[in-house]
Order: structure tokens, then sequence, then C-alpha cells
């Protein structure tokens, strides 16, 4: 049996202090005031190690998902029928395709880039992902960003 992801939303005062740092750490990235990793994780005071341990795994809860635009990366098996369920989930949900993108595959295996619309009137998101995570064929899916 697949092990499916679980979302937890917790208070601040609630989650550890590296995991703070961690996502402290990812905005100076992103918002492009520190060019490495380095210096990202020197500057919050963590290590290098405990940052790509968690980098992947923490993101900061915006309470206004609905109504906004996730894109997320799916890495799925190479067969016939499967990008379409995962269509048929997001469309069941209500959420809208803004874009899709999925790459030649290698070894049976593809990488799916999609960017959806959740409306204001959509079933929980959360619930979607997990959907969509535990179909067969489907290896993981990761945010890559909220709007």
């Amino acid at each position: 049996m697949p092990e499916t992801t679980k979302y937890y939303v917790l208070k601040e005062k609630a989650v550890p202090d590296v995991l703070l740092r961690v996502v402290e750490a990812k905005r100076l990235l992103e918002s492009g005031r520190v060019a490495s990793v380095q210096e990202a994780t020197e500057r919050v005071e963590i290590s290098r190690s405990s940052f790509y341990k968690y980098k992947e795994d923490i993101f900061p809860f915006h309470d206004n998902a609905k109504g906004r635009t996730i894109t997320m990366i799916i890495q799925l098996d190479d067969e016939p029928g499967l990008l379409s369920e995962i269509l048929k989930t997001i469309a069941q949900s209500g959420a809208n395709i803004l874009t899709i993108h999925q790459s030649i595959p290698v070894n049976g295996i593809a990488s799916l880039t999609l960017s959806v619309e959740i409306p204001q009137d959509a079933t929980d998101s959360t619930d979607m992902m997990d959907r969509i995570e535990s179909q067969d064929g489907v290896h993981y899916l990761k945010i890559l960003a909220r709007e």
C-alpha cells in the first residue's frame, strides 16, 4: 500500500525553530536578497544540510488558498490514461488548469508541471492533491509555488 502524504496546519509557536529558519532561507533565496544557499543558511544560522533536509517539506500556509494559483510538479509513469485520470481529478475538485507541460518520458517516467487556479467555491485543494498522489502510477507530487 503506497504511503500518502499527510498535511498538518500548526500555529507558528508549535513549529520547531529550524523549520522556521528554513522558510526564512527559502524566502531570502526567492527574493534575490542572497545569491546562494550557503549565504541564506549563514544568514538564518542553520546548516546547509538542515536546509536541504527540510526545504521540500515546509512552506508558509496562506489561508486564502482558495481563489489562488498552485503550481505543482508530478512525477508519473508513462501509462496510457494516467494523465487523463489526473486531469479528471482536478476537474472534479472544481479547479481550473491554467498551464500544463509534460516532459518526454525517460525510462518510463515523465514529469508533469501543472498550474491550477483554485476558485473560491472549489473543494479543498489538499484533498485534490492527496487524490492525485494516491493514484497508481504517480510517484510524487510537490508544490512548487502558491500565489
